[in-house]
């Protein structure tokens, strides 16, 4: 081999892989850079609740760390944590999970959304996506060697997806549906009737469905459906879950998967070789939450619900129109009246008014338009950043 040859070669090889070559950025991390470098800002940005971590579920882990329990677990997790999702998932979706088997403590939700996405998906399987979404959904798809293909919702439709429009994008290469409801970015919360709607195309179709629940708790006026609970879903649903966003948790990292068998054995191959296990004082607060945290969810989502109510009257008061979201923490104004793209206009009011939201097109196409505003802050907060948000759209109104 010729050195020129040889140097040409080297040139043309890539150290990284096609895959993750063709993933965009996180439109969310790409943001909060920017907000880094910026003093003063009330932030509608983060995702995360306001709230400490309760203070009992807090206790449990010191104790765990003061009398030593620092080693590893069993991959699939704890055996009384499992048992305890057991229980939990029986008491408030009437689902039947075996503990010993057909249950995985994860990493987050995001690990679980990862290892189904793996463990499901052989290369070019399809999966149904709504758009926006969760900007995990698409490149987790991607890095399992899958093609997402989404599927637009609209705000004159509340963003919600319909059985009609999933059916029209099956082809004999979908695998999967990927639903999140309530959905982040949006708020929207799918009807029992529109997820067995959803669930009959499954069926029809011989698809799985990866369910995201992980705002399962926090809902305003409506129930949750858990969608594996619809008729013979269970065998065709991952469902994930997790303590990030319902008991003020989002740093210790702890979720779960609940499926077949088949499917959980699948995951849980691939979780023992990555993550081995969630950590254990992370799980051993998690057991605390499930017995004893409930009082504290709901008084969470009591003040969630009443800022809730404060924001979004506040955007349609200064002229963004805002469509009411039923669930999660996140409201996901029209910003289309002052001409800007989402990015610009997430730009500008940080640097103008330094108040922080995301732009919609991190979370798809569809989401253009928009912005995202979480409340999960104080009113104080949410109130002043209105006042700042009322002048800057009046001064780019179109």
């Amino acid at each position: 081999m010729s050195v020129r040859f040889e140097a040409q070669r080297k040139k043309q090889r890539s150290l990284t892989s096609k895959r993750v070559n063709q993933l965009s950025p996180s439109g969310i991390r790409k943001f909060f850079d920017l907000l880094a470098s910026i003093e003063g800002v009330i932030s509608l940005g983060v995702g995360e609740p306001d709230y400490t971590t309760p203070w009992h579920i807090r206790e449990a882990a010191i104790l765990s760390l003061e009398k030593g329990y620092t080693m590893y677990t069993s991959n699939s997790g704890m055996p009384e944590l499992r048992q305890e999702l057991s229980r939990y998932l029986q008491e408030n979706h009437c689902m039947k999970y075996d503990p010993n088997g057909e249950l995985l403590v994860t990493v987050g939700v995001s690990e679980g959304l990862d290892l189904a996405m793996r463990a499901i998906l052989n290369p070019g399987d399809e999966v149904i996506i709504p758009d926006p979404c969760y900007v995990s959904y698409g490149p987790g798809v991607i890095l399992a060697e899958g093609k997402p293909v989404m599927l637009p919702t609209y705000e004159e439709n509340n963003f919600e997806i319909s059985a009609a429009d999933i059916e029209a994008r099956v082809t004999p290469r979908t695998k999967a549906i990927l639903i999140g409801y309530p959905a982040n970015p949006t708020g929207a919360v799918l009807s029992h009737d529109k997820l067995a709607q959803l669930a009959e195309v499954a069926r029809r179709h011989d698809l799985l469905v990866v369910s995201d629940e992980i705002y399962a708790k926090l809902v305003y006026g409506v129930e949750h459906t858990c969608f594996a609970a619809l008729p013979e879903m269970k065998e065709r649903t991952v469902l994930l879950g997790g303590f990030s966003k319902a008991y003020a948790m989002t740093g210790w990292r702890i979720g779960y998967a609940a499926a077949s068998r088949p499917i959980i054995a699948a995951m849980t191959k691939i979780h023992q070789y990555t993550m081995m296990c969630a950590p254990t004082m992370a799980q051993v607060a998690a057991i605390e939450a499930l017995k004893s945290g409930e009082p504290s969810v709901k008084e969470m989502v009591a003040d969630y619900n009443r800022r809730r109510q404060f924001i979004v009257s506040g955007l349609n008061d200064i002229g963004l129109s805002c469509f009411e979201p039923r669930g999660a923490f996140y409201a996901f104004p029209s910003i289309k009246g002052t001409g800007l793209t989402s990015e610009e206009f997430a730009e500008k009011l940080l640097v103008e008014e330094r108040v922080a939201a995301v732009p919609g097109s991190a979370f798809g196409q569809c989401g253009e338009g928009y912005i995202r505003c979480c409340y999960a802050t104080s009113l104080a907060d949410i109130e002043e950043a209105l006042t700042r948000m009322k002048r800057f759209v009046k001064n780019h109104r179109r």
